[in-house]
């Protein structure tokens, strides 16, 4: 590594501690855009133009706290089932029934209109 003297070169070996034990410890799967160890092989080929590109294009998204996720899988939604907001969900056995009313008496208009159809 070249000497560049006074501030710069403080700065500059500061990044590339900074960048290079930041590849190291990230998670293999939540790191971006290219595999953890070419990170590090750029990082310390090239201390700071690696450096920065690590800091723009590989660190992992600040905020996920996970993974990237796999070609099939999906997300989960911010809010599980039962807990998201504007969803009914019945205060006492009543309501429960009156619901459950409306979902027997759906199903067998649809059963009536199936049979007439056929």
């Amino acid at each position: 590594m070249l000497y560049f003297g006074g501030l710069f070169g403080v700065v500059m070996i500061g990044l590339t501690i900074f960048a290079v034990v930041d590849v190291i410890t990230s998670d293999e799967g939540s790191v971006r855009n290219m595999p953890k160890m070419v990170w590090l092989l750029l990082v310390l080929l090239f201390p700071l133009v690696g450096s920065i590109a690590w800091l723009v294009a590989g660190r992992p998204v600040v905020g996920t706290g996970r993974a990237r996720l796999g070609a099939f899988e999906r997300g989960t939604p911010a809010y599980p089932e039962y807990d998201r907001p504007g969803r009914f969900a019945a205060g006492n056995p009543d309501d429960d029934e009156e619901f459950l009313r409306r979902c027997r008496e759906r199903a067998e208009e649809q059963r009536r209109k199936g049979r007439e159809n056929q």
